[in-house]
């Protein structure tokens, strides 16, 4: 009978342990043992005690010189390895249908491929004039927004050979046919956290914004992106499309394990 009732109603006392972590995770920094009992509502006392098991498990550290508290290997581990095993596309669809639903326009999903972004999903929008979008097609670095936001935070040595075969063609807008003009947009783009196609589409017609989604590499990972067509589409920085589009995508960094600045190499 005591152990049915163990099993309903869980072991107190590892609830409480994990209590101290979520409080230690929620401070963002090394505390000191009055600041960790404080945030889990507990005498410091009895925070000492579980700390010390928490230590001998891996999943506090204690800084000798300071006698601050910090989480430990173990716990880095076990963090690492839920994310990943996160479906990060999952998550992904899951999202561009939300901000389908709120924006009213056509929302789509993009990961890295062979040699570009690939569209892998589309939601279409409930309005009357919508933009179809191609799946499974890789599109141009310089003239897709979701090329423009990979090649803005993807790996030099990935993404440079790939902008000089782009360089070669004819058909590139005046203003983006030097590697200079290349460099002073993509710099752009990583200031302002978006990009979009300013009228410079591959497809006449049609504009689109994307910003790009990052991991707990603080690598790129993924682009979400918005698509409309062109005079009936707010791609202002301040606009309702961008703002939804880049909270949206940073929402999903953040569920992704991102932190800080994304990386460049």
């Amino acid at each position: 009978m005591a152990e049915e009732l163990e099993g309903k109603h869980g072991v107190q006392s590892l609830e409480i342990g994990m209590g101290i972590l979520r409080a230690m995770a929620n401070g963002q920094r090394s505390m000191m043992l009055k600041d960790i009992a404080a945030a889990a509502d507990m005498p410091a006392s009895k925070a000492h005690r579980y700390l010390v098991s928490l230590i001998r498990a891996g999943l506090v550290d204690q800084d000798p010189m300071t006698s601050r508290y910090d989480l430990g290997a173990f716990a880095l581990n076990l963090g690492l390895v839920a994310l990943d095993r996160l479906d990060r596309v999952r998550l992904g669809l899951n999202v561009i249908a939300q901000m389908r639903d709120e924006i009213n326009q056509t929302t789509a999903l993009a990961i890295w491929g062979d040699r570009g972004p690939v569209v892998i999903r589309w939601e279409r929008p409930r309005r009357p004039i919508t933009v179809n979008v191609i799946t499974g097609t890789t599109l141009e670095l310089l003239v897709t927004s979701a090329g423009r936001v990979f090649a803005a935070w993807m790996p030099k040595k990935i993404i440079a050979p790939l902008i000089a075969e782009e360089l070669k063609r004819t058909s590139l807008p005046a203003e983006l046919r030097s590697r200079e003009a290349v460099e002073t947009m993509l710099s752009q783009i990583r200031a302002q956290g978006y990009a979009s196609t300013n009228g410079q589409h591959k497809v006449e017609g049609i504009e689109s914004v994307a910003a790009p989604v990052f991991n707990f590499k603080n690598e790129i990972t993924m682009a979400l992106l918005v698509v409309g067509v062109q005079g009936m589409f707010d791609t202002s920085p301040a606009g309702e499309v961008v703002n939804s589009l880049r909270q949206y995508a940073g929402e999903l960094s953040v569920r992704l394990g991102a932190h800080g600045e994304p990386k460049l190499t």
